[in-house]
């Protein structure tokens, strides 16, 4: 009989207990004990819930303090020897002094898990010397089994993805961590079957994306010694976010389950399906519903589907499930009131993805005709947006098809640019800058809440947000920054500001979902054609100009920024998103330079985070989003000077692809990665201005100016100091007022330091 199948759950909580338990605990106002009270309370009911949809195999061990990969590394007592770790089970301030950092130790690398919007913390296996500190997997069975007698399916990271994804080794030690980590996961998976576990999901993504024969040998050994360790535990290899690479040889390895994911990785899974079948020996756990996108589901063209993977594996070997873990989409779509019915009957998050796969899984075993009210329901609804008005802007879909045709580009080249531009704004060498965003205090959040509520009206908040920009344009000339920003108070988040004012856009009320540690956001719905309706941050930066001689930066976010970052419509290409959201910018672009802006920041930090996991599709995508970018920008005057900002990603493998973007200045986070950027720098000329950031903004540590110095005197061994620029990793919003201004002093400091030592070499 068809089975139904989770991949993992939303840990957030519908309404962020979660987050605000982390936060409270950081914050000293809830004891250690109590907040594992809390956190065991969502998640039990995170595991009720599923019970009562019906779900037949349901994940544990998905729940997290603060990030999987992070759980994993701390389960074998993999910590970065500056935390002064001595064995046992990692300490809260400890695992969370990895994550965040200690005024002692910088926190380790973030960067993105695959191509989705979740950061994950990088291990670093460097000095450390593995051992099993406490079964995970195991607690979390037992907790569901003993709370709630749930027959739970154990989830842990696979050996190969873990190490693929960790620091801090040689490529040709991979075969000696191996041998070091086979024996832990060995005792994890014994102490599971021992305990009567019937399946463990071994997530193994790393399979989606390119590997070789070396790897191959790697999962043989792996997973060939655990049917010999666990002869009696059912093993489920899970891939998710494409189609598999080597097929016939992923699914011919000892385990009793494979999983595939057959949304998006549908064209490539299905046709190895086709080509070389299904073992007959194994169970195949069939991603069916979508884990990562917010659209309800065909449920007519689902049943296809399954009826297509049913010609291959009959329906005792048939599980259906989500593509991969629901932590990727809001909790549920049940308590939103504000969206437009047409938009609201279309939209299916995490809840609403059980209920899918519950009754996919319901019509797999009692045939269509059960539930054909619901998919008669959903059908109707999918009709409704689809012939919307939102989605049929004639007007938009014209001038985009026109501008879409030409080449974008400036009128001048960089170097002709760049001399432009140094006659009209006279900065000094190495200029320094910040990223866009200043400290957003409590007051400033409550002021905004207030206005929102309409306890405030509009001439209140605005006066406001005029005394916030005034005290920051007034502290940043103090501290001697050499171009300024307007601090962006008005600004609630970086894509949902720009969404609330272009046309095509929807916001939830609570569809927020996690970017990183306790870190939520709510991401816009790209649900018609997009469109400009009015100028978006022309008043606020033109007030920040009036109140200095020292150039403001215009700041906006960028086209794919904008569209990675949201929830996207599924009927036309992404392509086609990112032109009409660069219609829409350039518009943008050019009343801030109207309004007397010479500078003007579009931020995409997005970018490498949309990039396609299989190789042979990253071209297309790179030449689009550049164009896009491109697009955005290249209407503007030769001294108009164009900035733009990536962070969270590694971009060595995209240079090109950045240099192409052709704005005259760019900042990068480097100091995350302990400036490993730089290496790139090293093997690759870059001609443009950049700036490399040169302290983290995602700790609460004041970095010292010796550390900021040293930064800096590497960049310079690679980079031309004439277009070198100095600049704090990433915006400010998150971080407080005492430790920004501290920090910023200390980056002025460094600044003068390298101005003295390279005045004369210039």
């Amino acid at each position: 009989m068809v089975k139904s199948s989770v991949l993992g759950y939303p840990r957030i909580g519908a309404n962020r207990e979660w987050k605000k338990a982390l936060e409270a605990f950081w914050a000293g106002k809830l004891e250690e004990s109590e907040l594992h009270a809390q956190l065991q309370d969502i998640r039990l009911n995170h595991l009720r819930k599923q019970q009562e949809k019906g779900i037949s195999l349901i994940p544990v061990n998905d729940f997290s303090y603060y990030d999987q990969v992070l759980d994993t590394a701390t389960m074998f007592g993999i910590v970065p020897q500056r935390f002064a770790y001595s064995g046992g089970a990692v300490p809260l301030s400890v695992y969370y002094g990895i994550a965040r950092g200690t005024k002692e130790a910088a926190a380790s690398e973030m960067t993105k898990w695959f191509n989705t919007n979740y950061h994950y913390i990088v291990p670093e296996l460097d000095g450390a010397t593995p051992a099993l500190t406490e079964n995970k997997p195991l607690a979390a069975y037992r907790e569901a089994k003993e709370k709630l007698g749930i027959e739970g399916k154990p989830v842990i990271i696979g050996p190969l993805t873990f190490l693929k994804l960790s620091k801090g080794y040689k490529q040709s030690e991979m075969d000696g961590w191996i041998d070091k980590l086979l024996p832990l996961y060995t005792q994890v998976l014994q102490e599971l079957e021992r305990e009567g576990v019937q399946w463990v999901q071994i997530d193994e993504p790393i399979l989606v994306t390119k590997w070789d024969a070396a790897d191959l040998q790697r999962l043989n050994k792996i997973y060939s010694h655990f049917a010999a360790a666990v002869p009696g535990l059912n093993v489920l290899l899970q891939t998710y976010f494409e189609s598999v690479e080597q097929y016939s040889d992923i699914v011919s390895l000892p385990v009793q389950g494979v999983g595939l994911d057959f949304v998006h990785g549908l064209s490539g899974n299905a046709a190895a399906l086709k080509q070389f079948g299904f073992p007959e020996n194994k169970v195949l756990f069939a991603g069916v519903v979508d884990g990562r996108g917010i659209w309800k589901a065909s449920l007519r063209e689902k049943l296809a589907l399954i009826e297509e993977l049913s010609e291959f594996v009959p329906a005792d070997r048939l599980i259906i499930q989500s593509s991969c873990s629901l932590l990727h989409v809001p909790v549920t779509a049940g308590q939103e009131q504000k969206l437009v019915p047409e938009l609201k009957g279309a939209l299916a998050f995490a809840d609403e993805k059980l209920d899918e796969i519950v009754l996919l899984t319901k019509a797999a075993v009692s045939g269509e005709a059960s539930i054909a009210q619901e998919v008669e329901a959903c059908e109707s609804a999918l009709d409704q947006l689809r012939q919307s008005a939102a989605r049929n802007r004639k007007e938009v879909q014209q001038a985009v098809a026109v501008i879409g045709a030409q080449n974008p580009v400036r009128n001048l080249p960089f170097a002709e640019r760049h001399i432009a531009q140094q006659n009209k704004w006279n900065l000094p060498l190495f200029p320094t800058t910040t990223i866009g965003s200043f400290p957003q205090s409590a007051e400033v959040r409550k002021a905004r809440q207030q206005w929102r509520k309409g306890e405030w009206d509009e001439e209140k908040y605005e006066a406001y947000i005029r005394e916030q920009i005034d005290l920051w344009v007034e502290l940043q000339e103090e501290i001697g920054l050499d171009v300024l920003v307007h601090g962006e108070f008005e600004r609630t988040d970086m894509v949902e500001f720009f969404g609330e004012k272009l046309a095509g856009f929807a916001f939830t009320q609570f569809g927020w979902v996690q970017s990183y540690g306790s870190r939520c956001v709510k991401p816009p719905i790209i649900y018609g054609d997009v469109a400009f309706e009015a100028a978006m941050t022309v008043e606020e930066t033109k007030y920040a100009q009036s109140l200095t001689n020292r150039p403001v930066k215009g700041m906006l976010t960028g086209p794919i920024t904008i569209m990675n970052w949201s929830f996207v419509r599924d009927d036309i290409a992404r392509e086609q998103i990112a032109y009409q959201l660069a219609y829409a910018l350039r518009q943008e672009v050019e009343a801030l330079e109207q309004a007397g802006i010479g500078m003007i920041q579009v931020d995409e930090p997005a970018v490498r985070e949309g990039l396609p996991l299989k190789e042979n599709d990253q071209a297309e995508y790179l030449d689009w989003s550049v164009k896009a970018f491109r697009m955005t920008t290249c209407t503007v005057q030769d001294t108009t000077q164009i900035h733009t900002h990536m962070c969270y990603c590694e971009f060595h493998d995209m240079i090109d692809s950045i240099e192409a973007m052709d704005a005259d200045v760019i900042s990068i986070e480097t100091s995350r990665s302990h400036g490993e950027l730089i290496h790139s720098f090293e093997e690759n000329t870059y001609k443009l201005g950049i700036g490399l950031g040169v302290y983290d903004i995602h700790s609460p540590r004041v970095p010292g100016v010796e550390e900021m110095t040293s930064m800096i005197e590497r960049a310079l061994r690679v980079l031309d100091p004439k277009l070198f620029w100095i600049n704090p990793d990433c915006g400010l919003k998150t971080r407080g007022a005492e430790e920004t201004i501290a920090s910023l002093r200390n980056m002025v400091e460094a600044t003068r330091i390298a101005r003295n030592q390279h005045a004369l070499q210039v």
